[in-house]
């Protein structure tokens, strides 16, 4: 089981690593990373040690559902993205993967170091932040500390 989850980590950290790049240069995330991500986290999501084949969709539908909700009403406030569709597909990849139980988790650690970048980065002459790598961030780490048992 341990070889199993060095290998899923190793992908997920690339794809991630991936994701983060292309956001930061594009502002845009990929659907030909989303999708497989999401695919995979139903597929783990049935296996032993996996969350679940409920927890893993009400998690996928729940991140999608939550962001696609933010950027709608975003959208309508102020006439522009400010949260796209590709952040909502890579939250529902997180869900799929950890379940719902742990979204909120992922989402504190996407929030907080995305408001520490945006306080570091203040005075740059583009005010648009991709949340991507942020979210990217929270996803490894809560990952890994259920995974691997870093936290209690």
């Amino acid at each position: 089981m341990i070889l199993l989850d060095i290998f899923l980590t190793a992908g997920l950290a690339l794809t991630l690593a991936r994701l983060t790049w292309i956001d930061f240069r594009t502002l845009r995330i990929p659907d030909l990373y989303t999708f497989p991500l999401i695919a995979a986290g139903l597929a783990l999501a049935t296996t032993e040690g996996g969350v679940g084949l409920p927890a893993s969709a009400i998690g996928g539908l729940a991140g999608f559902a939550l962001f696609w909700v933010v950027g709608h009403l975003h959208f309508l406030r102020r006439g522009v993205d400010g949260l796209g569709l590709g952040d909502a597909k890579l939250f529902a990849a997180c869900g799929t993967w950890l379940g719902y139980m742990l979204l909120p988790h992922v989402l504190l650690v996407a929030s907080l170091s995305g408001l520490a970048f945006a306080i570091a980065c203040r005075h740059a002459s583009d005010p648009r932040i991709p949340f991507g790598p942020f979210l990217s961030l929270g996803f490894l780490l809560v990952w890994l500390g259920t995974r691997f048992q870093l936290v209690g």
